[in-house]
Parts: structure tokens; sequence; C-alpha cells
């Protein structure tokens, strides 16, 4: 039986919808063109500020990231900031002439470990969980990846500066937050503990706040002095 209202049933979108359609549709192009131009990753901060005023950040990246699923690059989220990157099945196309991989010693590796899944850290620390000594030529050469910070000073006799992982730390292995980390199970399939560890052995949870704990104090101006990162005049040592 014919409807009593035929114009009712061939109805299409309302125009409130289809403009929301087109809005969502034009902040996932400005997203994209400003991910796209730049050359580090960006903060959804620095999105929003950039977007339609009201815009839904997470929501516009995650609808834009299911567009890139199945191409050759995928926008990907490492904390809270995306980039572009080359599809994981498609690595092995790009040749990196020009940028010889980063190796780090033994030693950098394990200290670098340590901070992920156990900071904030100290160096005392560190050594005490690797039981030998840390050069300052380890935590120089992860400092220079950009891969650690000093994240604060400790509220204990000494003030120990304390280390934790930085953004491009999350970026460069994949890890779109700390939680990512491998656990016990993963480490060990992938050869990387031995199989006569401890029977009790278990893999620290890394913090997930980047917010300085209880016991820790900002890093001021005369701790990077005196930790030889500034000069006398607040100017960065080469």
């Amino acid at each position: 039986m014919p409807s009593e209202h035929p114009d009712q049933e061939m109805e299409g979108p309302s125009a409130d919808q289809q403009g929301d359609a087109v809005s969502r549709l034009e902040a996932e192009r400005i997203a994209e063109a400003l991910v796209f131009a730049s050359a580090e990753p960006v903060s959804e901060a620095f999105l929003a500020e950039r977007l339609p005023q009201g815009a839904p950040v997470a929501t516009v990246m995650q609808g834009l990231a299911e567009r890139y699923v199945a191409r050759g690059v995928n926008l990907v989220r490492s904390g809270d900031r995306w980039a572009f990157r080359t599809a994981p099945d498609l690595s092995f196309v790009i040749r990196k002439d020009d940028n010889e991989v980063r190796k780090l010693s033994r030693a950098a590796l394990e200290v670098l470990a340590i901070i992920a899944y156990h900071q904030p850290v100290t160096r005392a620390e560190i050594e005490e969980i690797r039981g030998v000594q840390t050069s300052r030529g380890t935590l120089d050469v992860l400092m220079e990846a950009g891969w650690i910070r000093f994240r604060g000073r400790r509220r204990s006799p000494g003030r120990p500066v304390t280390l934790g992982t930085t953004p491009d730390f999350l970026d460069h292995f994949g890890l779109e937050e700390l939680r990512d980390l491998p656990g016990l199970d993963e480490l060990k399939g992938a050869g990387l503990l031995s199989g006569r560890i401890p029977a009790n052995f278990q893999v620290p949870i890394p913090s997930m706040s980047d917010e300085l704990a209880e016991d820790e104090d900002p890093i001021t101006q005369l701790d990077l002095e005196e930790l030889g990162l500034l000069t006398p005049s607040g100017e960065e040592e080469e």
C-alpha cells in the first residue's frame, strides 16, 4: 500500500547530516595536510588548534587512520602524536642508503630497556639492576638518539636525577604507548630472555604517566647548568 507521505520515504540525509559529513571530511583533509607536511610526529594539541572549532580530534584522526589501513603508508599514533609511516609489510622495499641504522651496544640496549620498564629511574638504580657501573658515554648515546630524557630530581639524599623515555622512543620503536612494550612471554618468544630465568621473575609494568612522581622535583635551569647541559648564561652546550 502506497505511503500517505511519499515524500518522506524518498528523503535522503538531512541538511544537518550532510553538513556534518562535509565538516568531518574537511577536518580530515586539514589534519592529513598538517601531518603530511610535518617532519616530526604531530601532537593532538597542535591539531586541535588548527582544525575547525569543535572538531573531535581523536575521532577525526581515527577516521583518517582507517582510510590508510590498506595503503602503502599508514597513519599511526604514538602517544598523543600522529605520523605517516611505511606499512610494516612493505618496509623491506625501503632503502636507507643515506641513513645507517643506529646500532646500540649491548650495554646501551640494557640501559634503554631498564629505563623504559622502570622509569622514573636513577643512574644508581640502573647500576643496581645491571650489577655493573653505567658509563656517562652510554647515557650520552641514548640522549643523542633522543630516546631518553632527564625527568626530574629524586627527593632523596644527593637529589639524583631521574630518567625516562621520550615520545621519539615510542615513535622509533613503533609503540603507541608504553604499555605496548613486550611482556614476559613476548620477550621469551623473541629469544631475548634465557630459558633458565628464575621462576618468580616478572617483567615490570612501565609507568604510563609523564607526570612527575610524588618523590620527584622538576628540573630547573640551575640543575641543567650543574649537569653540564646549559652554560651559566643559559645557552645550550654544543
